[in-house]
């Protein structure tokens, strides 16, 4: 009887709450829900390109010819270089993920400057990236390519309006994300630099909250990147 109702009490006091899941605080764990839901956007967004591109393989074009620029004012003049700039958008992401882990170890150091020294690049890079896609995009666009048309040619001789339609989709979702996250960034290194995780909070787990979003979007780049 008596082990019984040991028993008994442990439930209650499991489910009077006060017990994290897996020793995780209710907004990591939510962070992680919100991860794992857009995780099945992005998925539903690369299955319809892996399956429309399969469907229209001869009028795919190919990758090569159409990142085959550097878009950038003053290097124009180079025009056979396939994949270098989508490659170095794709390396500015990587770095800004590394300076973001870096950040997250200071956060639990509680080294404020630490935190404010790595989220500064971490920033950098995610402009960076926006920037070059905007050059990316308009570079594109200039060349005829909208979400209905496409000009480049798959083997069949001609192209197919999809590759521009999910080309737009795809990368433009992204980006908003991409976005979304300096924006973040921008707002922790605010509240870092005035002490607010020091002085009020007196932890650094919204840092690493952030950081989590962000290697997402990295992550979700990577695929993009190997779709395309």
């Amino acid at each position: 009887m008596g082990h019984g109702s040991n028993v008994a009490i442990n439930t209650e006091n499991h489910w009077n709450g006060g017990v994290e899941p897996m020793k995780v605080s209710y907004g990591k764990l939510m962070i992680w829900y919100f991860l794992i839901s857009d995780t099945f956007t992005f998925v539903s967004f690369l299955v319809g390109y892996a399956a429309s591109r399969m469907a229209n393989l001869e009028y795919w074009p190919f990758p090569s010819e159409v990142f085959k620029t550097i878009p950038v004012p003053g290097f124009e003049s180079i025009e056979n270089a396939p994949l270098v700039f989508v490659s170095f958008m794709t390396f500015m992401l990587i770095l800004s993920s590394v300076t973001m882990v870096l950040a997250v170890m200071e956060g639990f150091r509680m080294n404020k400057w630490g935190v404010i020294k790595y989220m500064i690049p971490t920033i950098i890079g995610g402009i960076i990236f926006l920037t070059c896609q905007y050059f990316e995009w308009t570079h594109l666009i200039a060349e005829g390519m909208t979400p209905t048309f496409t000009p480049f040619a798959g083997a069949a001789g001609e192209g197919t309006p999809q590759f521009g339609a999910l080309f737009f989709i795809i990368t433009g979702f992204h980006g908003l994300h991409v976005l979304g996250g300096v924006l973040l960034n921008i707002y922790i290194l605010v509240q870092t630099w005035t002490g607010h995780y020091d002085n009020k909070v007196g932890h650094y787990e919204m840092v690493e909250k952030v950081g989590l979003y962000w290697h997402f979007v990295d992550l979700v780049w990577v695929y993009v990147f190997l779709a395309f």
